[in-house]
């Protein structure tokens, strides 16, 4: 099939498109054909600026890194009161919970970043001030980079678990009935009760993780 050139799209009216689309119906929903559809135009057009969904997918997590980025940026310049730029606990714990909120932002947000490949360079200048405040605070290199991986992982998988199980604020739909699985597991006691931990509270249990996270970095990795 050849790709058809259309003058009036760009690369970024596709993303914006696909983002809209991945909010209204999510990851499995976000179709080539349908982001056609949206642009209305066909969907060989799309072929110009995206070889693949895989392409795309990696310009829709760099465009939310963009947009995270800038976000933060006008929160910092504008806020009062934020912890000293030489505290490496406050921004490690301020980094994550901004990249949380960045992700909830989207349905389906962190299985869209995760696994994605950035297809610019915008991130590196932050990631950078990030590990140089680290070893500035006695990580080796290599330990920073550890570090930052480390409570990036957890909240990349926390955010992918919490879309999962949580209420979907996009279409209004209920999380996971904990209820209905504790009667389940009625044989099982801890196994049961446990459900009210992990599938409730999201806000309380990102922070509980993060906080194990930073005491685990501190104790192991921290020189």
């Amino acid at each position: 099939m050849t790709p058809q050139r259309t003058p009036k799209l760009d690369r970024g009216q596709v993303v914006d498109a696909a983002l809209d689309l991945l909010n209204e119906a999510g990851l499995d929903g976000l179709t080539l054909r349908a982001i056609a559809a949206r642009l209305d135009v066909k969907a060989p057009a799309l072929y110009w600026h995206f070889k693949d969904k895989q392409a795309l997918l990696d310009e829709m997590a760099t465009e939310m890194m963009r947009r995270m980025t800038a976000r933060a940026a006008g929160t910092a310049a504008g806020a009062d009161g934020d912890p000293a730029p030489d505290d490496w606990r406050e921004t490690y714990l301020r980094t994550m919970r901004t990249l949380r909120a960045e992700l909830l932002r989207y349905r389906d947000g962190a299985k869209v970043y995760s696994g994605t490949r950035f297809t610019d360079t915008g991130y590196a200048a932050g990631l950078d001030a990030s590990l140089r405040l680290l070893v500035e605070s006695g990580f080796t290199p290599a330990a920073a980079a550890r570090a930052w991986l480390t409570a990036y992982s957890y909240t990349i998988g926390y955010v992918i678990e919490e879309q999962a199980m949580g209420p979907n604020p996009f279409d209004g739909t209920g999380g996971y009935d904990v209820e209905a699985r504790a009667e389940r597991l009625a044989a099982h006691p801890l196994a049961a009760e446990s459900g009210r931990v992990m599938f409730r509270d999201f806000d309380e249990g990102f922070e509980q993780g993060l906080a194990a996270v930073l005491a685990g970095v501190e104790a192991t990795l921290r020189g």
